[in-house]
């Protein structure tokens, strides 16, 4: 794959469901979640440069989702507890540019009142497991801070293996690679 890649649209699908969540595709009535989690200093402790600071930053941020589900048919999901409108955070894959070739990045944000449960290792894992399946040729990688020792357990749980020979600076410090293919030379 290219680092401008120009990848058939995939079927995808809008929903997933795992024995506990729905994951599907964000829309217009997920914008207040998406809003109050990117302003959730607690949430974006490690990535400062995700928070927003106005609705109008959430609008910009729901419109690149949605602009990623247009052209490729997938992306990040809205997660929720089966039969609970209470939005628990977001998961899913995106393609990004990684060292001169397109990957799908995995990102999975949640409330801090989830945490522990154990629902983002298991939309991560739904999400890298619908990336086997849907799109068998990409790379799925995540980046996480060091210290976010939570975040390197859902990348683990989620199927993906260390990656340190690809470890580099990101926006908001050193990024610790996690990927899905363990001979992946980089």
């Amino acid at each position: 794959m290219t680092a401008d890649p120009a990848p058939t649209r995939d079927t995808g699908v809008e929903e997933l469901r795992t024995a506990r969540l729905l994951l599907s595709r964000p829309g217009p009535g997920d914008l207040d979640a998406i809003f109050a989690l990117h302003t959730d200093p607690e949430a974006c402790a490690h990535n400062p440069s995700d928070m927003l600071e106005t609705h109008k930053d959430a609008e910009l941020l729901l419109l690149r989702w949605s602009h990623q589900w247009n052209r490729y048919g997938f992306g990040y999901w809205t997660v929720r507890s089966h039969g609970s409108p209470e939005v628990l955070g977001f998961c899913g894959v995106k393609i990004v540019g990684f060292r001169h070739q397109a990957v799908l990045n995995l990102f999975y944000r949640f409330f801090p009142f989830s945490w522990g449960a154990g629902y983002a290792s298991e939309a991560a894992a739904a999400a890298v497991d619908w990336a086997r399946v849907h799109r068998p040729d990409d790379l799925v990688i995540a980046r996480v801070r060091p210290e976010n020792v939570a975040s390197r357990r859902v990348a683990l749980r989620a199927g993906l293996v260390r990656a340190a020979h690809l470890d580099s600076p990101g926006d908001d410090g050193t990024d610790w690679f996690y990927v899905s293919k363990d001979d992946y030379e980089g």
